[in-house]
């Protein structure tokens, strides 16, 4: 036992993550808890809805992103400058696919954070370990020209998610019921080029 426990203590040093069951639990919101308890349902309508309405083009770069194996982060550093795009499913439109955008991801010793830099609808927030192979975001809304607001600030602007890496240099969050526009949101990156 006491190999397994100091086996997780080194994976979660050597990633630069927070414990999920430490201090995410402390400053999750119960909004925000209630979200991830509905992931999956939700997920599954907004997928439903976002390939019944969607674009045949849209509908298949979407399918293939939701396809992508589910791998672990052992040993993966997201430290650095990606390139990020929003997916929007379900909702007011059925699919929409934005274009690239900028995002950065550090690490301030207590962990990862990450900023996306461009666009008109960013989010700033950091990572907490879900497991191998999975992640949870908490983070914040705001538009280009505000600052980010603290995360718990309110459900207008607090995000949650799951994080998953599906590539060598590629990795998504999946946002259930953002405040605005649609069911699902993902943010999809990629490693800068």
């Amino acid at each position: 036992m006491f190999i397994r426990i100091l086996a997780f203590a080194l994976f979660f040093a050597a990633t630069g993550l927070a414990h999920a069951d430490g201090e995410m639990l402390k400053i999750i919101t119960k909004t925000d808890s209630a979200r991830l308890d509905r992931f999956e349902q939700t997920r599954r309508a907004a997928i439903a809805e976002a390939k019944a309405g969607g674009s045949t083009r849209d509908v298949a770069t979407f399918e293939e992103i939701l396809s992508r194996p589910t791998l672990s982060f052992h040993g993966f550093d997201m430290a650095g400058d990606w390139q990020c795009r929003t997916i929007k499913a379900g909702g007011l439109a059925s699919l929409v696919i934005y274009d690239w955008f900028r995002c950065r991801v550090t690490d301030d010793g207590s962990g990862w954070m990450l900023e996306k830099l461009t666009g008109s609808q960013r989010t700033k927030g950091r990572f907490f370990t879900d497991g191998d192979k999975r992640l949870i975001y908490l983070g914040s809304f705001f538009v280009q020209q505000d600052e980010a607001p603290e995360y718990g600030a309110g459900p207008e602007t607090d995000q949650v998610g799951y994080v998953y890496r599906d590539g060598e240099d590629r990795w998504r969050i999946e946002l259930p019921e953002p405040a605005r526009e649609s069911k699902l949101d993902i943010l999809e990156f990629r490693r800068a080029r």
